[in-house]
Formats: structure tokens, C-alpha cells, sequence
């Protein structure tokens, strides 16, 4: 009988979320899990200096030997505050490291208030893919997203969107789902698309422990799987093909049959999307930055590569299959949720059974709600045709609550 290689239980491939300047930022985001993290490097200065930035590079692009295309992500904090020397600095090393034929794609997760013509010349010149957070219409996006100072950032923020679009910057709306604007999908995603002009969509809920319950910004399963679901109406009736939502995508490959092409939060284990933190710690996951979960350093005598392959990261991820409770290794959506993220995964099951996830319900009704029209997608695709005719089949007429009119 053959038997799996627990260190190969899982592709090769992997994903470092980079933050140059570890959770340190201009704004003061009420929700933001990373501000804490200055805590674990009391008296750092939380810049990446260039020994650990080469490390780093060289040690992706070795581990993506092969690899087609290497991507290279940015976060934070802001790690705008880096300076555009830092990311010159970036592409001179890809430019040293890079095999041949190896394709380096840049991303960066910003806040967008930092950015200015200059900015948007050296995105646009360079090919970054940027990811810009905004919560949606004024009131919503300031409800919790203010400065250090409690200030709203709105205004900062859609200039900066504006710089993007204006240098013709490919760009991605990040949006949270939050107690600020759950329950109101639809017009949210409608700001989007039609005020800012987004064409990649992503929405990450909030969800926050506090004592034994949750805080107060929290958005509750069922909103959240009702938010999914307003966003999803709008977006099957109009924009399948046009505009790019992740938690779509992620379920259509699920229903295709191709759930590695998914995201984290979905997918079978995890664990291979780890953080780099300025000083060069690699820690198990971006949600998971504490001492528990530091799994190495790029100077600790390890490639990059091994560090991920390490057995312990590699149990991290397996932990994500094998710690489900009954509830949902018997579920009907398993193949579509597998659990969600390990990090809310805090709910009693009861009867000594591992915790449930705290958006149970909401992906749940979510996942139920558009079996229909992903069949129906996925059906296309296998023909050789463009899901986006799907839309085809809703015509004007009673709404069903189910899909279809």
C-alpha cells in the first residue's frame, strides 16, 4: 500500500504574506487584529532591512524553482510607510534572483491614504497588484476605519483609489463585513462597482473574540451569510464575467472540483500562506502571529522552503482537516466550507466535540443559496462555454429566493 509523505501532504506552492514594517501603521483601524502585534518586538525599529529583504526574495524564488509565476506580497501595517526606495530595493533583488522564464508578481495591501502620483507611476510602470481596503459608502467605511488621532479616513482613502485608477494601477476592493455594514450587501457592492469602479472584489468578515463572546464590530454568522447572499444576487444577475468576487470564484472552483484553487479560509488544510514579519520570523499563518506559532527565522540556518515543510507547520495545517467535529464532517456543504478558518473555530459543539465555526450559519445559508447557480456555472465551464452565461437564465419576472426569477 502507498502511503502519503506527510510533508508532501500538501503542494509545494506556498504564499508569504510580507510585512516590512510589522504591524505598525498610520491609521488606528478599531478591528484591526495586527496593531497588537508591535507588542512582540517592543523596541524595534519594524523596518525590514536589506539583509533580511534578500533572504527573503532569494529564498521564494529559489523554493518556486519551475514555478511560472512567483508572487510577492506585501502587507502590514501600511507598508506604504516603507518608502518606494524599499520596493525599488524589491525588484532590483527579483531582477538579480529571478530564474529563467520566472515571472514576479508584486502585490501590496495598502490602505491607499499614502498614495500619490508618484505612487501611482511606479505601480503602474511595475505591474503591482494592489489591494486597497475600503468598508463601502462613507458612513460604513468610517465607522471603524479612522486614524491615530479618531479621525475618518474616507476622503484619504478614495484619493488614493483615485491615484490608482487614474495611472491605470490594477487594483482590488478589500473590503471587511462588519456590525457597521452588515445588512447592507447589495449596496455596498453596488459602491464598488459602481462608484469606485472595482472589478476585484474580496470580503473578509469580522470576527473578533472578547471575553467569552465577540466585540461589539463582529458581524454575526447569519448576517454574514446574508451579506454573501445580497452580494451574490446582484452579482449573478449582472456581472459574472465582469466583476470578480473571491468567495464566488472560491466556491465555483469548489464546485468544479478544484478546491486547491481556492482560498485558505476553504480549502481541506491549510498552512501554506505563512507571515513574514520585518526581522525575518516566519510565523504559521497572519492569524496566527504569537510565540506558539513562530515556526522559524530566514537566518536560523533553513531555506524559506524548509521552514514551510517543517513537520510542524505541516501538523498546523493537517490540524485544520483533522480537528472537525462531527457536525461538519457529516455536513452537506463539506466539500464547499471544510470548517472554515481554524481562528474562528471557537464555538461549544458540545459532547467533547472540537469547537464549531463561529460563521457556521452564514456559510452555511450561503453555500445552500447558490448551489443552484454554481451547478449551473460549473456545468458551463465543463462545456467549454463562459460561466457568464449563466446569466441568461435570470429573466424578469417574481423572485424566487432561490436564485433564479
Amino acid at each position: 500500500m502507498l502511503t502519503a509523505d506527510p510533508a508532501r501532504a500538501v503542494p509545494r506552492a506556498f504564499h508569504v504574506m510580507t510585512k516590512p514594517v510589522g504591524a505598525i501603521c498610520n491609521l488606528d483601524c478599531e478591528y484591526c487584529f495586527y496593531l497588537a502585534k508591535e507588542q512582540l518586538y517592543a523596541g524595534s525599529s519594524f523596518r525590514m532591512n536589506d539583509e533580511v529583504l534578500e533572504r527573503y526574495v532569494s529564498g521564494l524564488l529559489e523554493a518556486h524553482r519551475g514555478a511560472d509565476e512567483v508572487v510577492v506580497a506585501f502587507q502590514g501595517g501600511e507598508p506604504t510607510l516603507m518608502g518606494l526606495e524599499f520596493f525599488e530595493r524589491v525588484l532590483e533583488l527579483e531582477r538579480a534572483y529571478a530564474m529563467p522564464g520566472q515571472q514576479v508578481l508584486n502585490t501590496l495591501q495598502t490602505n491607499a491614504t499614502l498614495l500619490d502620483d508618484r505612487w501611482g507611476g511606479f505601480l503602474a510602470r511595475e505591474g503591482f497588484l494592489v489591494g486597497a481596503s475600503i468598508d463601502g459608502p462613507r458612513a460604513m467605511h468610517d465607522a471603524f476605519r479612522t486614524d491615530k488621532g479618531g479621525k475618518p479616513t474616507f476622503d484619504r482613502v478614495v484619493r488614493g483609489i483615485d491615484v490608482l485608477r487614474r495611472h491605470e494601477v490594477d487594483w482590488n476592493a478589500l473590503t471587511t463585513v462588519n456590525a457597521a455594514n452588515a445588512g447592507h450587501g447589495t449596496e455596498v457592492y453596488r459602491f464598488l462597482r459602481d462608484e469606485l469602479g472595482a472589478t476585484f472584489v474580496q470580503l473578509i468578515p469580522i470576527v473578533e473574540r472578547e471575553g467569552a463572546g465577540v466585540s461589539r464590530r463582529t458581524v454575526t454568522g447569519d448576517a454574514y451569510g446574508q451579506f454573501l447572499v445580497e452580494v451574490f444576487e446582484e452579482w449573478v444577475r449582472h456581472d459574472v464575467g465582469t466583476v470578480f468576487v473571491q468567495s464566488f470564484d472560491t466556491a465555483l472552483a469548489h464546485w468544479l472540483g478544484m478546491p486547491e484553487a481556492g482560498l485558505c479560509v476553504q480549502a481541506e488544510t491549510c498552512g501554506r500562506s505563512v507571515a513574514l514579519e520585518h526581522n525575518g520570523d516566519v510565523y504559521s499563518c497572519d492569524h496566527f502571529v504569537s510565540p506558539e506559532h513562530l515556526i522559524g527565522n530566514l537566518a536560523d540556518g533553513r531555506t524559506l522552503l524548509q521552514i514551510v515543510d517543517s513537520p510542524r507547520q505541516v501538523a498546523f495545517g493537517q490540524a485544520k482537516r483533522d480537528t472537525l467535529p462531527t457536525r461538519c464532517r457529516e455536513c452537506e456543504v463539506l466539500f464547499a466550507c471544510n470548517g472554515g478558518c481554524p481562528k474562528d473555530r471557537f464555538v461549544p459543539a458540545g459532547d467533547g466535540e472540537p469547537p464549531v465555526n463561529y460563521l457556521c450559519e452564514g456559510y452555511l445559508a450561503f453555500f445552500r443559496h447558490v448551489d443552484g447557480p454554481m451547478r449551473a456555472m460549473a456545468d458551463l465551464v465543463r462545456q467549454g462555454r463562459y460561466a457568464d452565461d449563466v446569466m441568461d437564465s435570470y429573466t424578469a419576472g417574481p423572485d424566487t429566493g432561490a436564485g433564479h426569477e
